[in-house]
């Protein structure tokens, strides 16, 4: 083994002990919203109103309506975690309330709710005030009845640590033990999972050649030349914002403007579409290089994707301009794109050294991945927002690596949220990603030798 090789194995086996160390130690924090939810029984109709609160000032409500008169309903409301106050409205008029099984739920914990009114001004139009084991009754005598009380989240707190540090226990040594394992493989056969690496390094001058002369080609001979490159996707952008802003009136979304929220998922979007589809017809567009014995045709896919890239760059410059436009001026957490970017290009790269391989024996996989790109872009939450989608029922979403992206690219643009932060996802996108990167080089290793032929 050259020495090279001994300091790269030596650098890995490092980074491994690092990972493991981070993965290990890794808690996961108590945040987000949980769920306040409780039986209502009342003697008229009439809209529920729950005011959390962390300084004691009531502004925003969340909103249930009570229609069963006289019958027990379960209502649900999801508030702030690090909530200290409650405000609870029952309607706007006289009426007689018996509200009971009052619990908080965090995830798959649920504990019952220790009603302790505020110190002030507690009730207001409120008689006849009860509290059980059960719950409490009274009656509304006037308009704008209502009940303050203090949320006291210690013990429900102390109980979600308990369980979250159990999951985290598990879920950490899982994911450590997939990372060792896949180490061990690669220390096992490191000989040929380094001939890839080896030869993009190897090739690194001359993949950034081939890509810029593949940007450059693709619109030779036109007038306007490399501007039909930013053409066709801002005109997209510009298509779906007018659908969705002027035909269906879409307002706001996760409160900015639906046009940033557009902006900050079909960015990534367009770059994965573009590479993917370039990156599966490489060997084609490429097959006379391909039928040199001496070229090493596993750099293709790559200039493929770089020359993408050199767009995608422009796009990020387009929507962080278009951001500031309308008064949202990204802050310190915009440098994540970078890493988001990597990560998007990897897991193309990923799927593409699949799907070039197997396009030159079955053409067909060509149309196949656009119409797949075409439901993607639909069925992901790039042009509508996933709260809309049931929660029980939004994993189904989640679970595409590509999620992990766009949402990535939103937080990094807009909602201010750090990579480490969503630890979880992090480890799933690149499980998923080692995986699928796995299998597509093996794929290509195994069919290469037979490309010349068929081509």
């Amino acid at each position: 083994m050259s020495k090279k090789k001994k300091i790269l194995i030596g650098l890995l086996c490092f980074m491994m002990v690092v990972l493991n160390i981070i993965i290990l130690t890794h808690r996961s924090p108590i945040k987000g919203n949980i769920t306040l939810s409780m039986a209502v029984k009342g003697s008229k109709e009439g809209v529920v109103q729950l005011f959390p609160s962390m300084t004691g000032e009531f502004s925003a409500s969340v909103n249930q309506e009570y229609k069963e008169v006289n019958t027990q309903q379960t209502l649900s409301f999801d508030i702030d975690v690090n909530t200290k106050y409650l405000r609870y409205d029952f309607g706007d008029d006289k009426g007689d309330w018996e509200v009971t099984d009052i619990t908080y739920s965090y995830k798959d914990e649920v504990l019952p709710l220790q009603f302790v009114l505020s110190e002030k001004n507690a009730l207001n139009s409120i008689s006849d005030f009860e509290i059980s084991d059960v719950g409490i009754k009274f009656q509304a005598v006037d308009e704008d009845p209502y009940i303050i009380t203090q949320s006291d989240f210690s013990a429900f707190e102390t109980q979600i640590a308990k369980s979250v540090l159990i999951k985290d226990y598990v879920i950490n040594i899982l994911a450590a033990l997939f990372f060792d394992i896949v180490f061990l493989m690669f220390l096992r056969r490191k000989e040929e999972y380094l001939t890839l690496p080896a030869e993009i390094w190897g090739s690194r001058k001359l993949i950034l050649n081939l890509a810029k002369n593949d940007f450059k080609t693709r619109y030779a001979g036109s007038y306007l030349g490399i501007v039909w490159a930013f053409i066709q996707p801002v005109v997209t952008i510009m298509v779906y914002v007018m659908v969705f802003t002027v035909g269906f009136k879409s307002g706001t979304t996760q409160n900015i403007p639906f046009t940033l929220y557009l902006i900050g998922g079909m960015v990534p979007w367009l770059y994965f579409q573009e590479a993917l589809g370039a990156g599966t017809g490489a060997l084609l567009e490429y097959s006379y290089l391909v039928k040199k014995v001496v070229f090493k045709i596993s750099i293709l896919p790559i200039v493929k994707l770089i020359s993408a890239m050199f767009v995608h760059i422009c796009f990020v410059a387009f929507a962080v301009f278009v951001f500031i436009v309308y008064g949202y001026i990204p802050d310190i957490h915009i440098i994540q794109i970078i890493y988001y970017a990597f990560a998007m290009f990897v897991f193309v790269l990923a799927i593409c050294y699949t799907t070039s391989a197997i396009v030159v024996f079955f053409r067909d996989l060509t149309q196949i991945i656009m119409i797949i790109l075409q439901v993607g872009v639909w069925s992901m939450p790039i042009l509508w927002d996933i709260g809309i989608a049931p929660a029980k029922w939004q994993w189904i979403f989640k679970i595409n690596p590509m999620y992990y992206i766009v949402s990535g690219y939103r937080q990094s643009l807009y909602e201010g949220v750090w990579v480490w932060d969503r630890f979880a996802i992090n480890i799933y996108f690149w499980v998923i990603t080692i995986i699928l990167l796995a299998i597509g080089t093996t794929v290509f290793k195994r069919l290469k030798v037979h490309f010349a032929d068929v081509l």
